[in-house]
C-alpha cells in the first residue's frame, strides 16, 4: 500500500491533549473536596443501590452469605462463612438460578434449586421467617438449607457432600 493511500490519524496539538488530561484530573481531584463539609454517612438499612440487597449487603455471593449469617445468628442456626461457601461452590458454583434436571429428585418432579440445591419440600419445611418464599432468592435458599443442615447434621459445616 502506498504512503498516500494509508489511513492517517489526524494530528492534534500535544499541549491541548496534555491540558485536557491535566484539567480532567484536577476536576476529579477537586470534586471530593467541594462537598466534603456537608457529607453525611448513610445507614445501610436506608440506602439500597443497584449493587446492594434491601438489608444493605452487597448483591453478590459474599453479601448473600453474610446476610444469611446475620439472620442465622438471630435464629440460633449454626454455620460459618467457609462452610456455606464451600457447599455453594460444590452444589451450584455460585449460581442462584441453578437447577438440577437430571438426578433422582428431578426424575420425581422435584428438582434441586438455587445456590445450595434445595428441593421445594425441604425449602418449605425449613424456610426461615423473615426471608423470601422464593426458593431462588439467594438469602432464603442459603438460610433454609443451613436450617435443614443444622437439624440433620448439626451444621452446614458438617456437610461435605450431597445432602
Amino acid at each position: 500500500m502506498s504512503a498516500a493511500a494509508r489511513h492517517r490519524r489526524p494530528r492534534t496539538n500535544r499541549l491541548v491533549r496534555t491540558l485536557a488530561v491535566a484539567g480532567t484530573g484536577a476536576a476529579v481531584l477537586a470534586l471530593p473536596l467541594l462537598g466534603a463539609t456537608g457529607a453525611h454517612a448513610a445507614t445501610p438499612a436506608t440506602v439500597t443501590t443497584a449493587g446492594t440487597t434491601p438489608a444493605g449487603y452487597p448483591d453478590n455471593l459474599d453479601g448473600w452469605i453474610r446476610e444469611s449469617l446475620a439472620i442465622m445468628a438471630e435464629k440460633n442456626i449454626p454455620g460459618t462463612y467457609n462452610g456455606i461457601h464451600r457447599n455453594i461452590m460444590r452444589e451450584s458454583s455460585g449460581n442462584p438460578r441453578a437447577i438440577n434436571l437430571w438426578d433422582s429428585n428431578a426424575a420425581k418432579g422435584i428438582p434441586s434449586k438455587g445456590l445450595l440445591q434445595v428441593i421445594d419440600p425441604t425449602f418449605n419445611a425449613y424456610h426461615v421467617d423473615g426471608t423470601s418464599y422464593d426458593i431462588y432468592d439467594p438469602v432464603a435458599n442459603i438460610t433454609a438449607a443451613c436450617n435443614y443442615a443444622a437439624k440433620r447434621y448439626g451444621s452446614i459445616d458438617n456437610v461435605n457432600g450431597a445432602y
